[in-house]
């Protein structure tokens, strides 16, 4: 069963480095997301990936609530992506100020990312971390229903999980309840 963010961060406040790791690896997807939805390259998303942890890092003894370790990492990755962006738009403007006549690229989008796409990442992170929680049998399970392109027949998913097509039913019924148990927490 997966730790919860509280733990996790008072586990990472003691020098736990397999919790940092845990943690890390929980947000690094939604972390990502947001500069790259915000118009940056691989290699700034991955600027603003480091920075977000490099600030959690410095500040983890300054962190009231750690229950709130969600936001904290949405919002400091958020204006992290804001300050990359105008700087580079900085750049852009005094390059053409200087008359260069190199074409510099151009950001798709200065306005900062909306609310509804954040809200949806938001759910998709709760929905991975919720699915992090669940035993073995009811993640397999549930990834060979939700998480394939072409859904698979269920002849091939009884023999994937050794069981019978009978079953997958109502063991798909318990797995979505442990799950929704998971997200209402």
């Amino acid at each position: 069963m997966a730790s919860s963010d509280q733990q996790l961060f008072e586990a990472c406040r003691r020098g736990d480095e397999t919790a940092w790791e845990q943690l890390v690896n929980r947000y690094e997807k939604l972390i990502y997301t947001i500069p790259r939805r915000a118009g940056l390259d691989a290699d700034q998303a991955a600027d603003v990936f480091q920075e977000v942890f490099t600030t959690l890092l410095r500040k983890l003894d300054h962190i009231e609530d750690p229950t709130r370790l969600h936001a904290w990492l949405v919002t400091t990755a958020r204006r992290t992506t804001w300050r990359v962006i105008c700087k580079r738009q900085a750049f852009v403007n005094d390059a053409e100020e200087d008359g260069e006549d190199e074409v510099l690229t151009s950001i798709p989008d200065n306005a900062a990312l909306p609310d509804d796409v954040l809200l949806k990442l938001e759910e998709q992170h709760r929905v991975r971390v919720a699915l992090n929680g669940l035993d073995d049998r009811c993640q397999k399970l549930l990834k060979l229903l939700f998480y394939e392109n072409d859904p698979r027949p269920y002849a091939e998913i009884a023999a994937a999980l050794g069981t019978s097509e009978g079953s997958i039913g109502p063991t798909r019924a318990r797995c979505l309840q442990k799950m929704l148990r998971l997200l209402n927490k």
